[in-house]
């Protein structure tokens, strides 16, 4: 509905020290529970003096408006309760009472700086950097990128090395994953970059075998070698031979265990060698 449309309906402002999208929610949901409830909703953003609540004020009495407002500081919500009650105006207050209870429960006064909620940091960037690292140097990708990376993974097929590298990323952990696939020389790059950095995953082999014989029924490519518990010796003897050749690599059994534990493990190794330094 458009202002030049709205004579008929009922006027709401939504009034907020920062985007106001907390309060644009919690009306949203309300006003869900009126069937055709005809409203016009005017959104007044970033107001954070009370010289603003006073020029929000002389808007929102002619149209006799419902007002609903998010406010952080205390002496705003005052002003705001006082001004509306000054103009015979409904106010809802959305963050006082909840403010209230938190500052008794955890007995201390909150921060009281608008959008915190909303703040994207250097933290958050960090995060989606890694993410994205981890997409791109997935599974043996874009190896000249490798050396950038924070830890490397390596292990057979089926070790859980991408759900690992995507868990590690939330905490802006870069990481490659590198499968070693049986007889095949492992990429110069491992030998190239910090030795440390590399965590080297082994799996027991009877439970590889039930993992990848899962993967192919779901995949309905059963009947391959790929879950061939000899083949898997194989790989595995392998696997180790390359890991005793690479004393300083890191290896860590992930038989039966969550990618949260195993992420716990490679967390400890990076504060270890403090390789995110």
């Amino acid at each position: 509905m458009t202002e030049k449309d709205h004579a008929d309906a009922e006027t709401i402002f939504l009034i907020s020290d920062s985007t106001g999208e907390t309060a644009e929610y919690i009306t949203s949901a309300a006003l869900s529970q009126f069937s055709k409830a005809e409203t016009f909703i005017v959104r007044r953003r970033y107001i954070r003096t009370e010289e603003q609540i006073e020029d929000v004020m002389k808007e929102a009495k002619p149209k006799h408006a419902l007002l609903i407002f998010t406010f952080v500081s205390e002496n705003l919500r005052m002003k705001m309760r006082e001004a509306a009650l000054n103009s015979g105006l409904l106010a809802v207050d959305v963050l006082g009472p909840l403010l209230t209870a938190m500052s008794h429960f955890f007995n201390r006064s909150p921060r009281s700086e608008p959008g915190r909620l909303h703040r994207i940091d250097t933290e958050y960037f960090s995060r989606v950097e890694a993410v994205q690292f981890a997409v791109k140097h997935d599974d043996g990708q874009n190896l000249h990128g490798v050396k950038n990376s924070d830890v490397v993974l390596v292990g057979p097929s089926r070790t859980a090395k991408t759900p690992l590298s995507i868990y590690l990323a939330r905490f802006g952990i870069k990481v490659s994953n590198i499968p070693l696939v049986l007889n095949i020389p492992i990429p110069k790059v491992l030998d190239e970059i910090e030795q440390n950095r590399v965590i080297a995953l082994i799996i027991d082999p009877h439970r590889l075998m039930e993992i990848r014989a899962s993967r192919l029924k779901k995949m309905k490519q059963e009947g391959s070698d790929y879950a061939d518990l000899n083949t898997i010796i194989q790989e595995l003897n392998y696997v180790r031979k390359i890991y005793h050749q690479h004393p300083e690599w890191s290896v860590i059994d992930v038989t039966g265990r969550a990618v949260e534990e195993v992420a716990t493990d490679v967390r400890a190794l990076i504060r270890k060698f403090d390789l995110l330094s």
